[in-house]
């Protein structure tokens, strides 16, 4: 017998033949014309898509495109799928997105081969034969209940480990099916060994396998249809509009993460609507003995409360950087840790964080803020986010492991200077000096802190680090390029 829904309330999927198939959520989403983008990517471009689009949907002739992951809220896939059905769907196409659901048992073992996939070591159920028992009966109660959304010839998307186990389902109903792993390492060692040995069965049989580094690709694959696509982002989306120093401010004083100003005007944004958005959510979470004030440098972490984005470590690289960063304050934020349904770890590791917090020293403490954003209004959360980029002195990501990290892009494109770590796809984002600044060993506090404080310091030196990093994401990493690559993908899997 397979569950579904949160730890704390679970619902039967029904099982058998005869069973009626439960329904998966799907996202509502409206369309937006691609043609919008040409403000930003130019004309030629934005009509290269354009044409893209229209050949796409002329041979696929009403075949749906549809992806399927594990969650609508929390994490880079979870916003990358959103804005690119918004533009497959503005361009005509069938394009649909469905969430899995699962058991916490299910959700422990994916989260488990997530970690190994990243070549690390992790606490979970065994990958043994009742744990991909249990993984099969998960996999074909979703299937049944997708099945009744996908019709023979529709080209299905699946991302990440959860979904792994639905591609033979997919196959027999005559769906074609692509297989889309956004985490890896360079270095494959026994641990990725061990994941891949769990996945493999379920993955023989897709039509195609998408990666975000060459360097991710098992050896398994070869001879196989194979097509390595970065990520992107939308700088139309409510995470990347312009938004002004005051209305930036003004935000982050409502929510707490700074000291709020007479001076302030209303917490108020644009929606992707059109209409006047007000901020009326406060973190769900906050260790924070005072806002930072409004003239104090300002260092930004935003992450998900992921042990392999090392918050603790950089909360320790901070307390343990002496007068290098006096008078600077630490803001590390994530999603509130109840809203993300596919990662056990979230409440954990905010928790080891939050003890850290408490037993810092008062003059550290004082200058270190713990947040955790409410996820109930997506756009609500993403302008949180991007007043925090846009007025961070400097954005670090000191992740230990990373597929890509699109919270790199997203303030490189926001003009901010990033020091990160030289890990998995922060290393395609990054030249080393010349837009952001990486650290060769991400577990090495001592030059953390110094990278830092020399960029906090140098107000010339962060301002070309900052134009260099925009044009590099303008070149390399908005979402008409990855659009073009998946219309590619899509043409190709459609004539197998």
């Amino acid at each position: 017998m397979a569950y579904i829904g949160s730890p704390q309330s679970l619902t039967v999927l029904p099982q058998g033949p005869d069973a009626a198939p439960p329904v998966l959520p799907e996202a509502q989403i409206t369309g937006a014309d691609p043609l919008l983008l040409s403000g930003t990517v130019g004309s030629a471009r934005a009509d290269e898509l354009d044409s893209a689009f229209r050949t796409v949907r002329e041979e696929l002739a009403g075949r749906r495109i549809i992806d399927v992951n594990s969650t609508m809220n929390g994490g880079g896939v979870a916003e990358m799928l959103h804005r690119l059905q918004r533009y497959s769907r503005g361009a005509g196409l069938d394009a649909r997105w469905f969430t899995m659901r699962g058991d916490p048992a299910f959700f422990a073992l994916t989260k488990r081969l997530h970690h190994l996939l990243h070549g690390a070591d992790s606490y979970g159920p065994p990958l043994d034969r009742a744990g991909a028992e249990h993984y099969s009966a998960v996999c074909e109660a979703n299937a049944r209940a997708l099945l009744g959304a996908v019709r023979p010839g529709d080209v299905v998307t699946l991302h990440d480990p959860q979904t792994a186990g639905l591609v033979a389902h997919l196959r027999r109903a005559g769906a074609r099916v692509v297989w889309r792993c956004h985490v890896g390492t360079d270095d494959p060692n026994p641990y990725t060994d061990r994941a891949w040995a769990f996945l493999r069965p379920w993955l023989e049989t897709a039509d195609a396998y998408v990666f975000s580094r060459e360097q991710y690709v098992p050896g398994w694959l070869a001879g196989r249809q194979v097509a390595v696509i970065r990520p992107s982002i939308d700088p139309l989306s409510a995470k990347n509009r312009p938004l002004a120093p005051a209305a930036a401010a003004a935000i982050l004083g409502r929510v707490g993460l700074r000291a709020p100003a007479d001076r302030d005007g209303p917490a108020i944004y644009r929606r992707g609507d059109g209409s006047v958005g007000r901020i009326r959510r406060n973190p769900t979470c906050l260790c924070s003995a005072s806002p930072p004030p409004a003239d104090a440098p300002l260092i930004v972490q935003v992450s998900r409360w992921d042990p392999l984005k090392d918050m603790a470590g950089v909360l320790t690289s901070f307390a343990e950087a002496g007068g290098s960063l006096d008078g600077a304050h630490l803001a590390l934020v994530g999603p509130d840790v109840t809203g993300v349904t596919d990662d056990p770890e979230g409440g954990r590791v905010f928790a080891e964080c939050a003890a850290l917090w408490h037993r810092l020293p008062d003059r550290v403490r004082t200058r270190a803020h713990l947040a955790c954003l409410p996820m109930a209004d997506a756009e609500e959360n993403a302008v949180i986010v991007s007043a925090l980029q846009c007025s961070a002195a400097v954005v670090t990501q000191k992740s230990l492991a990373e597929g890509f990290g699109l919270t790199v892009t997203e303030a490189m494109w926001k003009g901010r200077p990033v020091v990160a770590s030289a890990v998995g796809g922060i290393r395609d984002q990054i030249e080393h000096g010349v837009d952001g600044m990486l650290l060769d060993d991400p577990r090495d506090s001592v030059s953390f802190a110094a990278q830092t404080s020399s960029v906090v310091g140098d107000h010339r030196l962060a301002g070309a680090l900052g134009a260099g990093a925009r044009r590099r994401v303008r070149e390399n990493f908005l979402d008409d390029r990855q659009l073009l690559q998946q219309t590619s993908l899509y043409r190709n899997v459609a004539r197998v």
